[in-house]
């Protein structure tokens, strides 16, 4: 049997698999988020080790751990967890949504090498340019850092004793050559930090320590449990749906928008805003475009109409055509494909005639929309999407997936109910690491339906599209 534990954002989640990848338990503990300033986000590492072990407590309850082979981890990305020599904590992680190193990511993505070698715009969001504000507003905490390590690693370190990053979780920093998968020691001089601060890589699927005895003890687990080098939140959860080969790609309809493609090849275009990570598997990459308010849009303006989201998608019948009312879904700023902090939504081309119908089909189509700008971007790096998987909230919304699916032309699968997520891909990470297996073990989970595309109506999508773009240069030219 094999544990994946997904340290995310707002909580912890844990799932046992047996050997033909059956879930046989789960188990979830909440965590909390900290705004002490305005664009601030935190989180106290001790937390997540004080949730993992009631995670494990509570797997162990629930089914017999001794048979335990594997742990793979899965986690939020580019928090800066930052510990000194005796692998004590120095400040709160600085997580992924926090914005107060604006101004030393300006900075440092003024440098072309950061480009260059990560193939990746320097995001706020990403971990350098956090270590470089606390290195210009703590500098004592800076000083006696000997150790930045990623919300996950950070995890590992406490259950292995190994301090040990993987590739696509390392991508989401700004210091690793994403092609060549491995640390650059320019970058991490221009943030003044060295390699000797950094954790040792390696594979997602490979082993990155053994659980440490007592922890094996306390939970009922063997003595000798592989550790998997895991992944970040979405490598993993692509491991979960099987999207690892070239041509493979999902899109998550979640509280945010993700078009994730796997590539069997290193193909970054910075400019776009793509995010170009190494996948979680080795000599894989992948490329993603990051839509910030997805269902999140639609529960935005559900919440205005005082209805429910799914009765409003629910009431709206076959596909159309898209009308004249125009939706923009930044409603905190966009990251691909325009990196633009400032751009707030709009509803436009409001008349007499629009209703409520017409401007839940403008939510929809506004980040479907968005989605397009993603697709027309990986696209356009030459990664293929030949097979596309929907996952997340809104993927139960067929008016939604078939406005996608005629946008980009493609058909969708939808897969049966389940939880195939961050957590169950790193149990998978698991399984490999302990057993040797290889990729063919991440295969698609089965599929309820195939959403197909209305061609007839991909032309009136792509003049409307066409549209959306114009008027996200006008607005932008307004700001």
């Amino acid at each position: 049997m094999y544990i994946g534990l997904d340290l995310g954002t707002s909580g912890l989640k844990g799932v046992l698999i047996d050997d033909g990848q059956a879930i046989r338990a789960e188990a979830t503990a909440p965590l909390e988020v900290s705004r002490p300033h305005d664009g601030w986000s935190e989180q106290d590492p001790a937390t997540w080790l004080t949730a993992t072990d009631r995670v494990m407590r509570e797997l162990g309850a629930k089914a017999d751990l001794s048979g335990v082979r594997g742990v793979g981890l899965s986690g939020q990305m580019h928090g800066a967890t930052l510990v000194d020599a005796g692998h004590e904590v120095l400040r709160p992680c600085i997580l992924w949504n926090d914005t107060r190193s604006h101004a030393e990511a300006a900075v440092l993505d003024a440098d072309p090498r950061f480009r260059e070698v990560t193939g990746n715009i320097v995001f706020p969001g990403f971990t350098a340019p956090k270590l470089a504000w606390v290195r210009n507003h703590e500098p004592e905490v800076f000083g006696r850092t000997a150790l930045v390590l990623l919300p996950k690693d950070y995890l590992r370190l406490w259950l292995t004793g190994e301090a040990v990053a993987e590739m696509s979780d390392a991508a989401g920093t700004s210091w690793l050559d994403t092609g060549r998968r491995d640390w650059d020691d320019g970058l991490l001089e221009a943030t003044h930090l060295t390699r000797a601060q950094m954790p040792r890589l390696v594979e997602g699927s490979e082993a990155s320590g053994a659980l440490r005895a007592e922890l094996a003890m306390q939970w009922g687990l063997p003595q000798g449990v592989v550790v998997a080098g895991g992944g970040g939140d979405n490598a993993a959860s692509a491991v979960g749906v099987g999207v690892v080969q070239a041509g493979e790609a999902f899109v998550s309809l979640g509280t945010s928008g993700v078009l994730f493609a796997a590539s069997g090849a290193y193909q970054p275009d910075a400019a776009s805003a793509v995010h170009t990570f190494c996948h979680a598997l080795p000599e894989t990459w992948h490329q993603m475009g990051v839509i910030l308010a997805a269902a999140d849009a639609l529960n935005w303006y559900a919440k205005i109409v005082g209805q429910k989201a799914s009765d409003l998608t629910g009431a709206l019948g076959d596909l159309r055509a898209p009308g004249r009312t125009l939706f923009l879904p930044y409603l905190g700023g966009e990251r691909t494909p325009h990196n633009d902090a400032r751009i707030r939504g709009s509803f436009l081309h409001l008349d007499h005639a629009t209703d409520r119908a017409a401007m839940t089909r403008a939510v929809l189509e506004g980040v479907t929309h968005a989605f397009r700008d993603s697709f027309d971007a990986l696209t356009g790096t030459g990664t293929r999407i030949e097979r596309l998987i929907a996952v997340g909230g809104g993927s139960r919304s067929d008016y939604w997936v078939k406005a996608i699916a005629t946008s980009f032309g493609l058909p969708i699968e939808i897969p049966v109910a389940g939880d195939f997520g961050g957590a169950f891909g790193a149990a998978r990470l698991g399984l490999m690491a302990a057993t040797g297996a290889g990729v063919e073990i991440a295969t698609a989970p089965p599929i309820a339906r195939t959403v197909e595309p209305d061609l007839s109506l991909t032309p009136a999508f792509a003049e409307a599209h066409a549209r959306y773009r114009d008027t996200y240069a006008a607005l932008k030219g307004r700001a």
